[in-house]
């Protein structure tokens, strides 16, 4: 028992280490693809883009701190860019997402 509970504690802080990672992820993958299609649009902007990620995180914000949200866009292409960190169960790491998504902007050809 004396070998086998702190591994068992380990085994488990791991799995939920992993998920809260992947809740992350998604959580900012989602807000990228959600400012990358703002961004865009035919008349949009990287303002929207930024604005529409942020207000995305804003209303799921589960676990994420220190997030911080960039865009660009030049005449054929957007890109939406989230870096945040979330929690972490492990002592002393603090891990840090970044997910981006890109779309072609919309024009009239």
């Amino acid at each position: 028992m004396v070998v086998l509970l702190p591994a068992l504690f380990g085994l488990m802080f791991f799995g939920m280490q992993a998920a809260l990672m992947f809740q992350g992820r998604a959580l900012a993958l989602a807000a990228a693809q959600e400012g990358a299609r703002a961004a865009s649009a035919e008349h949009g902007t990287v303002e929207q883009g930024v604005g529409a990620a942020q207000s995305f995180l804003a209303t799921s914000t589960a676990g994420l701190t220190g997030t911080s949200v960039t865009g660009t866009r030049t005449a054929t292409q957007s890109t939406i860019t989230v870096t945040t960190t979330t929690l972490s169960v492990i002592p002393g790491w603090t891990p840090t997402i970044t997910q981006s998504a890109s779309l072609p902007v919309e024009r009239v050809t």
